[in-house]
């Protein structure tokens, strides 16, 4: 029973990942239907799934995207024809066909258990099967933005009075007294600019991570802007406006002239801070602080752009080893000036910086 409200709690967190409003709430919801149905059978843990943990019509594709991915493909059969047929079967074949099914139900909680743990294995150490699970659960991130107010202007029941509006409305009565107009501030997603090193020691998490930046583009496509950053610094944010992960990071592939190569995060900062991408925007940099130019100057860079930036995330790979502690020159240099030091190393560090994106 633990393992089995251990994978739909998985389950419940990939929804929210995803943005569906699986909450507690719902996902006890959920638990409370299957102690009336089968939970080894999959059409009862889908539809007890999908009845609790959507909120409306547009959870429903994500919530099915979500589910066959998360328990390994298994999806609804949407029409099924009721075909009526005849089967002798001897009573060893009965006990033998039956003790099939049964064992295929049962391998379906085992499935959805080692997804679970996959999600907190370092895509570093994962083979190329498990890689591809992980990168299309990345796909189905959705990460919302904190909402900030816009300089103009919308109509409201209340606020500001809008004398254009009020005028307006008095010219088309004739000049009669007319109703009072408002306007209040519109609110626009806080822009997010995320930097990935791709130098050689980032080599194993380069893919991931801009695979992340694919699913910050997917979801808000006007405020996201990516770059990465080696030996120079490549803007490659229409790369990945492809809602295709795979052209989009073959896009970015060919786009890319200093894959593992060397890393100078000092001179590219100053690059970057050169145009305007940083100001009032979440900056968030994934790096593992190897440094081959000057520590100093990349101290410098970050102070500039602590005072431009709303907030500084900085997304360390090896931040999510116990052991772990910032001692390369690089990170020395930038941890003062950095807002949030988080993981970066699994699909459940990138869901709790979707959530802090969210929130930033």
């Amino acid at each position: 029973m633990n393992e089995l409200v251990a994978t739909l709690t998985g389950f419940a967190r990939t929804l929210r990942a995803a943005g569906v409003p699986a909450d507690h709430e719902r996902t006890q919801g959920m638990l409370s239907a299957l102690d009336h149905l089968d939970p080894a059978v999959m059409t009862d843990v889908y539809w007890a799934g999908r009845l609790t943990l959507c909120a409306g019509p547009d959870d429903l594709p994500r919530y099915d995207r979500c589910f066959e991915a998360y328990f390994s493909g298994w999806r609804p059969t949407a029409r099924r024809r009721t075909v009526v047929t005849v089967t002798r079967y001897t009573l060893a074949e009965r006990d033998e066909a039956e003790a099939g099914e049964e064992g295929e139900a049962d391998g379906t909680p085992a499935t959805a258990s080692r997804l679970e743990l996959l999600r907190h294995r370092d895509v570093a150490s994962l083979s190329s099967a498990e890689r591809q699970e992980v990168n299309q659960l990345i796909a189905l991130l959705r990460a919302g933005r904190e909402q900030r107010r816009s300089r103009r202007y919308g109509p409201a029941h209340r606020g500001a009075l809008d004398p254009r509006r009020t005028v307006r409305e008095t010219i088309r009565r004739g000049g009669e007294p007319a109703r009072l107009r408002f306007k209040t501030r519109k609110h626009k997603p806080r822009r997010v600019v995320m930097l990935v090193d791709v130098s050689g020691s980032m080599a194993s998490y380069a893919d991931s991570l801009l695979r992340f930046a694919h699913a910050l583009i997917r979801t808000e496509p006007a405020a996201t802007e990516v770059f990465s950053a080696g030996t120079r610094l490549t803007r490659v944010t229409a790369e990945l406006r492809h809602r295709d992960p795979g052209v989009a990071m073959a896009a970015v592939s060919a786009a890319i002239p200093d894959w593992s190569g060397g890393t100078r995060l000092g001179d590219e900062l100053r690059e970057f801070l050169r145009g305007h991408y940083a100001r009032g925007a979440v900056v968030v940099i994934a790096s593992d602080g190897w440094e081959r130019g000057s520590p100093e100057l990349l101290g410098r860079q970050m102070e500039r752009l602590s005072r431009l930036a709303h907030r500084v995330i900085w997304v360390n790979p090896h931040k999510g080893h116990p052991s772990y502690e910032p001692l390369t020159g690089g990170m020395r240099a930038a941890l003062p000036y950095v807002n949030d030091l988080v993981a970066g190393h699994s699909l459940a560090a990138f869901e709790e910086l979707a959530e802090r994106l969210s929130h930033a």
